[in-house]
């Protein structure tokens, strides 16, 4: 196994913060099937498995974060992500307020439009 660091120091937030997300989820995995083993009576078997999991998890994370492929693309996702435009606090503050006034009188207005079918189809139709 090669344990050079493909084009070391490019891409290191999204190579970082892939490799923690997935091995989180490694790791939550082995603590399960820990929790599982624990009705043998030998700790070693309900010690050892997953703590050797956990640690096969981190080599091949380590290996496949290392491939030039995925190398590449997480350098690349990490290069347009530093090119997008964030908007700022007082127009997300006042984007936000503009969408749930947008969703409240929807709200209404299809409550008003409900109402008006019940008491169409109570009154006129009398099918209620």
């Amino acid at each position: 196994m090669n344990i050079k660091i493909y084009k070391n120091g490019q891409g290191k937030n999204a190579r970082l913060g892939t490799a923690i997300s997935v091995f989180v989820v490694a790791a939550l995995g082995c603590w399960i099937l820990h929790r599982r083993l624990l009705m043998t009576d030998n700790p070693w078997i309900h010690s050892m498995i997953p703590a050797a999991l956990c640690a096969v998890f981190a080599a091949v994370i380590y290996w496949l974060s290392n491939i030039p492929a995925v190398a590449d693309f997480l350098i690349a996702a990490e290069g347009e992500i530093k090119k997008v435009s964030w908007s700022s606090r007082k127009e997300i503050a006042h984007s936000t307020v503009i969408v749930i006034f947008v969703v409240a009188v929807m709200a209404i207005g299809l409550g008003l439009v409900d109402l008006g079918f019940q008491v169409f189809f109570r009154d006129i139709v009398n099918l209620y």
